[in-house]
C-alpha cells in the first residue's frame, strides 16, 4: 500500500501510522535509562519509557493516553503548549514528592501550531544535580587556575589595571594602547627610560587574542652584540665552537604565536637590524649553521628611549625596519609631564612596597607630598619607585614625612626650583639647617634628644625648627 508524503508530514490523519511510530518510539526509549514523555497536543500521553513510569509509580498502561494532570498535579506542559515557549533545566517537584531537573519542549507544525510535547528529566534526584554543579564549578575554577598560571609561565604579567594614570597624555597612551591591542600590527612605545615602556607591552600581549600564547622578553642593550644572533635566532649543533649540544632555540622560535618584546631596540647593531628586517618581511628565521627557514607566526613589540628619526638620519638605525616597526606608535608620557597622576601613583606604589617590604606603612604627610610633586623626576617612575622604598624603609611608624625622603628631594622646600642663580641668603640659611636637622635625624633613627645634643641646642629648639619645616 503506498503511503502519500503528506500522511507522513501530518500523521494524525493516519492512526495506524501515528500507533506505528509511538512503538517504535518506546522500543527506542524503552531501554534508556533517562525518563522520556511524549504528550500529544491535548497533554494526552502518546508514549512514556519505563524509567519514567517507575520514577512517577505507576505502571505503563495506566499513564497511557491519560492527560498529564491526572497522573502529575504538578505539570506545567499545559502551559508550555499553549505558549509555545520550551522549560529547560526547570526545577520541579512532582505530586509523589520527588524533586527533579526537567526540560519541557513544545514541537510544532509547519503552521506554527503545536503537535506535541517532549519532556525530558535531566536529573532525577536534586543532590546529584547540585554535585555535578559543585563539580562543574571545581573543574571551572581549576580551569581559571591553571590559565592563570599558564600566562604567568608565558611571560606577560601586567594588564590595564596596572596602568596608573587619568592626565591627558596618559589617557592618550591608554587608547593607543587598547587599539594596538585589537590588532597583530607591529608595534613601537617610546618613551624616557623608567617611565614603563615594558607595562605597556605586557597589557598590549595580554589584551590580545595572542593573550595565552608566548610572551617574550629580550633586552637587546643587555646582550652583547656577539651574542645576539644566537640569543635571537639559535644555533644548530656543532653550528660553533662551543654551541650546545643539540643546539639551541631562540626568542624568536620560542615566541611563535605569540608576542616578542624587544626592549631598547635602538641598540641593536645594523647587522641585527638586517636579520630583524627579513623576519618581519618573510616570517621566517634560520638558526645558525642552518640552511633551512623555520616559519614563525609572531608579533613584534618594540620599545625605546632614543629617537629612532635622529638614529636614521645618522645611520645608526635602517629607516626600512623603522618604518616596519612604527606601525602602532605609543608614547609614553614622563612623569613631569602628569604632575596630576603622582599623589595617586604615589599611593599606589607604597601598597605595593609595603607587601614586598613586609613594613606596616600606609600613609604620606602632606609636606611630603609637596616634595614629591615639586621634583622634576628625570628617572620616571622608576625614580619614584626607588625613593618611596627607601622611605618606607626609614620610617619608623606608619606615615612617610619629609626626613625619610632623599636629601635632593627636599632641598628646595617643596617649590618650584627658581630658575635664577641668585637666592636669599635666609633661605640658603635655612635649607642649610634644615639638611643638617634631617640628616642628623636620620643617623641618630629619629632620637630627638640625641640629634639636639648633636646640634648643639635645646630638644624644644629642636622641636621648633622641625615644626617650622614640616619634619
Amino acid at each position: 500500500m503506498k503511503c502519500d508524503y503528506k500522511e507522513l508530514e501530518t500523521p494524525e490523519t493516519n492512526p495506524v501510522l501515528t500507533d506505528y511510530l509511538v512503538d517504535i518510539m518506546e522500543k527506542l526509549f524503552d531501554p534508556i535509562p533517562v525518563p522520556i514523555i511524549l504528550v500529544d497536543s491535548e497533554t494526552r500521553v502518546k508514549m512514556i519509557n519505563k524509567v519514567f513510569a517507575e520514577y512517577l509509580e505507576y505502571p505503563k498502561e495506566k499513564i497511557l493516553g491519560k492527560k498529564v494532570i491526572e497522573i502529575d498535579k504538578n505539570t506545567r506542559f499545559p502551559y508550555v503548549l499553549k505558549n509555545k515557549s520550551p522549560e529547560i533545566a526547570w526545577k520541579h517537584r512532582f505530586e509523589n514528592g520527588h524533586t527533579a531537573i526537567v526540560h519541557r519542549i513544545p514541537i510544532l507544525d509547519e503552521y506554527n501550531e503545536t503537535q506535541y510535547g517532549f519532556g525530558m528529566v535531566l536529573f532525577q534526584d536534586m543532590e546529584v544535580f547540585k554535585e555535578v554543579i559543585e563539580k562543574n564549578k571545581l573543574l571551572e575554577n581549576e580551569l581559571h587556575y591553571y590559565k592563570k598560571e599558564l600566562k604567568e609561565i608565558r611571560g606577560a604579567k601586567y594588564s590595564y589595571e596596572n596602568i596608573i594614570g587619568d592626565s591627558d597624555k596618559m589617557a592618550q597612551a591608554k587608547y593607543m594602547t587598547k587599539k594596538a591591542s585589537e590588532t597583530n600590527s607591529n608595534v613601537l612605545i617610546l618613551g624616557e627610560s623608567g617611565t614603563g615602556k615594558e607595562l605597556f607591552a605586557h597589557t598590549i600581549h595580554n589584551a590580545s587574542v595572542r593573550n595565552y600564547s608566548p610572551f617574550v622578553k629580550v633586552n637587546c642593550a643587555a646582550i652583547p652584540s656577539e651574542l645576539l644572533e644566537s640569543e635571537l635566532f639559535g644555533y644548530e649543533e656543532g653550528a660553533f665552537t662551543g654551541a650546545k649540544k643539540g643546539g639551541k632555540i631562540g626568542k624568536f622560535e620560542l615566541a611563535n604565536e605569540g608576542s616578542i618584546f624587544l626592549d631598547e631596540i635602538g641598540d641593536m647593531p645594523l647587522k641585527m637590524q638586517a636579520k630583524l628586517l627579513r623576519v618581519l618581511q618573510e616570517r621566517e628565521i634560520e638558526k645558525i649553521g642552518s640552511s633551512k627557514p623555520i616559519s614563525v607566526d609572531i608579533r613584534i613589540i618594540a620599545a625605546t628611549n632614543k629617537n629612532l628619526k635622529e638614529l636614521v638620519k645618522t645611520g645608526d638605525f635602517r629607516e626600512d625596519l623603522y618604518y616596519r616597526l612604527n606601525v602602532m606608535t605609543i608614547e609614553v608620557p614622563p612623569l613631569r609631564e602628569r604632575y596630576d597622576d603622582i599623589e595617586r601613583l604615589t599611593n599606589i606604589l607604597i601598597k605595593k612596597l609595603t607587601k614586598q617590604l613586609g613594613k606596616y606603612v600606609s600613609n604620606i604627610s602632606v609636606k611630603a607630598m609637596e616634595f614629591l610633586k615639586s621634583h622634576d623626576w628625570p628617572g620616571n617612575v622608576r625614580e619614584l619607585e626607588n625613593v618611596l622604598e627607601r622611605a618606607i624603609n626609614l620610617a619608623d611608624k606608619d606615615t612617610i614625612k619629609p626626613a625619610h625622603l632623599p636629601i635632593y628631594l627636599t632641598e628646595n622646600n617643596g617649590k618650584p626650583r627658581s630658575n635664577g642663580p641668585i637666592r636669599q641668603l635666609k633661605e640658603v640659611v635655612e635649607d642649610a639647617e634644615k639638611e643638617a636637622i634631617i640628616r642628623c635625624l636620620d643617623y641618630t633613627n629619629n632620637n630627638k634628644l640625641q640629634t639636639a645634643k648633636l646640634l648643639g641646642i635645646s630638644r624644644s629648639s629642636l622641636y621648633d625648627r622641625m615644626g617650622k619645616y614640616g619634619l
